[in-house]
């Protein structure tokens, strides 16, 4: 059973940063593709960021140069780098992980609250 543990959230002005950590447990392909999605009040749970074991990378369009993602194999862990927050980027942020690419199945974490104030 994979189990997913976010840590970091909080409260940032817009243009400041943030980091999002998640420590994971399970097995070897469960944790294939880790990744992180978030869900703003009122609205549906939207993609953010993944990450492959091998270190591909992919972002949403409204984050692409802002964020970053990355993850340590070692530690079974992964991070959200999050620069020039705005007020739109306030949510709930889930991690994931899967086999595959993609929200369909996986596991997914509590959530930690990201707020930015104007």
């Amino acid at each position: 059973q994979v189990q997913l543990v976010e840590s970091g959230g909080g409260l940032a002005q817009a243009g400041g940063s943030l980091r999002l950590s998640c420590a994971a447990s399970g097995s070897f392909f469960s944790l294939n593709v880790m990744g992180w999605y978030r869900q703003a009040p009122g609205k549906q749970r939207e993609f953010v960021a993944d990450i492959t074991r091998g270190y591909i990378t992919n972002y949403a369009d409204s984050v692409k140069g802002r964020f970053t993602i990355s993850r340590v194999n070692a530690k079974n862990t992964v991070y959200l780098q999050m620069n020039s927050l705005k007020p739109e980027d306030t949510a709930v942020y889930y991690c994931h992980a899967n086999r595959f690419v993609g929200p369909e199945g996986g596991d997914w974490g509590q959530g930690t609250q990201v707020t930015v104030s104007s």
